[in-house]
């Protein structure tokens, strides 16, 4: 075995003026500075897209992106944006912390900005993304579009016909949501075409980038609602049984996660 040493940051710690780190000449630069320290590996924190709470541990899907990582400087030379638009749009004015809040008011509507001023449909590359990915894709979007669409709420709290997925409610909102599905698609495709640009940086450069991953699937999240014969679900989809942990030294009373448990066999 080689010997091999390295660094943990979450890419959210990165520089950067526009509220979060993200996939931008600061994670280059890092890349950079690993390897002038002679260090081997780069450990990163979940890159999935975050629901309430923030945490990486708890992801609408188990395969997106985080759309907050994807680098909005890009984005302008790509001619999407502009760079007039970035620095008006607020995303917190403290560079240690990270405003959740004003990340989410502030970010997306550049993104949709960048989206409808993209073309992307008619993007060779986008279309090969999407012939590859949407085995997983198509479900993610229609979530994300239709969470968008009730407000934000778990889809346990949708209306009944497209939260157990009926044909037609399924065939309505795919209609009635295209551009919206057709704008989380667009984000993926960015921050996956980003994230690999750096990780072939990264591996050129000598540096391995490894990273956690959740034990569990949130129970907010297109897998669940997609796959919910693979989990400890009732008839209604409400969960028989939740992750956690028992005492320890972190908890006297022990943690309840509320993660579905999954059906093993």
């Amino acid at each position: 075995m080689n010997r091999g040493a390295g660094i943990l940051l979450s890419i959210t710690s990165l520089p950067s003026k526009y509220g979060i780190g993200c996939f931008s000449k600061s994670a280059y630069d890092f890349v950079d500075w690993l390897k002038e320290a002679g260090q081997t590996y780069w450990q990163i924190l979940p890159l999935g897209p975050t629901s309430y709470g923030d945490s990486p541990y708890q992801s609408f899907s188990t395969y997106a992106g985080n759309p907050y990582f994807i680098d909005l400087e890009a984005l302008v030379e790509e001619g999407v944006l502009t760079r007039e638009e970035c620095e008006e749009a607020d995303m917190g004015e403290e560079e240690g912390t990270i405003d959740y809040k004003k990340m989410y008011e502030g970010r997306y509507p550049l993104l949709r900005k960048a989206y409808e001023r993209s073309n992307i449909s008619q993007n060779a590359d986008y279309i090969r993304f999407m012939e590859e990915n949407g085995w997983w894709l198509s479900d993610y979007a229609l979530f994300m579009a239709v969470k968008s669409r009730f407000d934000g709420a778990p889809w346990t709290e949708w209306a009944q016909d497209i939260r157990l997925r009926w044909g037609y409610a399924m065939d309505y909102y795919r209609k009635e949501l295209y551009f919206d599905i057709e704008f989380q698609q667009y984000l993926q495709f960015t921050f996956y075409k980003q994230w690999r640009a750096l990780k072939d940086y990264a591996n050129r450069q000598g540096v391995r980038i490894i990273g956690d991953i959740p034990i569990y699937v949130a129970m907010d999240s297109a897998d669940a609602w997609a796959h919910p014969e693979l989990f400890q679900l009732d008839q209604d989809n409400v969960p028989l049984a939740v992750a956690g942990c028992p005492p320890d030294g972190f908890s006297a009373v022990g943690q309840l996660w509320g993660n579905p448990l999954y059906r093993w066999e």
